[in-house]
């Protein structure tokens, strides 16, 4: 489930604005690095015990080679350019997947502002809506499938019916690709036949709530073609071999030597800024491990179970309002003002074109007045006439 936290941000301002957001521990990048943390603790802590207690003096310099070594050619692996590409790309294809999640309230308010089509027609379109989001839910996230394993759970549910159950099972037979639009057709089918019943009135709104129902098929299909095909595993592969071998040699590379033999001028037991290069370079690919694939139940996927409840829910409540739900058209409090605001508006549109072919009046008095005590008059002089007065009035 998503972590939800911008709303604690709404009125925070000034320093240290982001603060509080450091110490939640549910959804955060130590949850996700500190078993990685500590294993790079402990690997790098053991090395360095076994330099500096368990070496001879000829065993120390040769792995003070071996680290110097280390340290320089580790430099080489473009771990910043691959690593920041890779995360990109899995944002980026993370922030796709939520644009595909299919949302039925447009089409639900569409069918109920048409009381013709009847409450039956309009609560079976609704409901198809909601079976296919569910069997295309279930295919992708684990938490919906574990509530909906078989079509027998969707007819206790309430999304099918039996005859629909037999219809499917049927077409399991016929071919072994996925069922999800075997609902969004029922539903068009439905609309199909409230406009031969002369429920909908007429062939562009058919074609409306038909095109509505076609768009959330197409998010459907969306969401199972992000599950499907991945990036690939090559790209996923080469970032990932690439950050731990880079940590790897830096347990050796790392290593304080001693300042006598080497060009080290300082010897510390703590290598301070080597674990703040783990925690962002490890952080950085958790990031990208936790999104790449964000259907199932981790801290930051998204929430399916409790989307299939909101869309069973608002659809109903959005396609069959009931009549006691819709209120009295009343005059309000700004019924007036409205119209003096109208008023003062039509009256500076009327100011606004008769000042204009004023204007356009006495351009074309400045052009043909060749008389020499007719002074040209400028746009600005418009408001010295009186309004009952033509420029060639007054240079006649």
């Amino acid at each position: 489930m998503v972590v939800s936290y911008t709303n604690n941000l709404a009125n925070l301002k000034g320093f240290g604005a982001f603060w509080k957001l450091l110490f939640r521990w549910r959804g955060s990048v130590y949850k996700m690095v500190w078993k990685d943390m500590l294993v790079y603790i402990l690997l790098y802590a053991s090395l360095s015990c076994i330099y500096r207690f368990g070496l001879t003096d000829d065993q120390k310099r040769d792995f003070e080679k071996v680290s110097q070594h280390c340290g320089h050619f580790r430099n080489l692996i473009p771990i910043s350019f691959v690593l920041g590409f890779y995360v990109s790309l899995v944002v980026s294809r993370w922030w796709g997947m939520y644009l595909s999640i299919p949302w039925p309230d447009t089409c639900c308010i569409l069918l109920s502002t048409h009381d013709s089509i009847g409450r039956m027609l309009r609560c079976t379109v609704v409901r198809y809506l909601n079976l296919a989001f569910v069997m295309t839910f279930a295919m992708v996230a684990p938490g919906v499938k574990k509530n909906f394993p078989t079509l027998q759970q969707l007819v206790d549910a309430g999304y099918l019916t039996a005859n629909e159950r037999e219809i499917l099972e049927n077409m399991e037979k016929k071919t072994a690709v996925h069922k999800t639009w075997v609902p969004f057709m029922w539903a068009c089918k439905t609309v199909e036949r409230a406009r031969r019943e002369g429920r909908v009135k007429d062939d562009v709104t058919q074609k409306t709530l038909t095109d509505e129902i076609i768009r959330l098929r197409g998010c459907c299909g969306d969401i199972l073609g992000w599950d499907e095909y991945n990036i690939p595993l090559v790209y996923t592969q080469v970032v990932t071999i690439a950050v731990y071998s880079f940590f790897l040699f830096s347990v050796i590379g790392e290593q304080f030597l001693d300042p006598m033999h080497t060009d080290q001028i300082i010897d510390l037991y703590v290598p301070v800024f080597t674990l703040l290069q783990f925690f962002f370079y490890i952080g950085w690919l958790k990031v990208a491990e936790s999104l790449i694939n964000p259907f199932g139940e981790d801290d930051h996927d998204f929430e399916f179970v409790a989307l299939v409840k909101r869309h069973l829910e608002m659809s109903y409540l959005l396609a069959d309002p009931q009549a006691d739900e819709h209120p009295n058209m009343l005059q309000d409090e700004y019924w007036s003002s409205v119209e003096e605001k109208a008023e003062v508006a039509n009256a500076g549109v009327y100011l606004a074109n008769h000042s204009f072919s004023m204007a356009a009046e006495l351009d074309e008095l400045n052009r043909n007045c060749g008389s020499s005590c007719c002074q040209p008059f400028a746009r600005g002089d418009l408001a010295l006439l009186p309004t009952n007065c033509r420029p060639y009035e007054i240079c006649g």
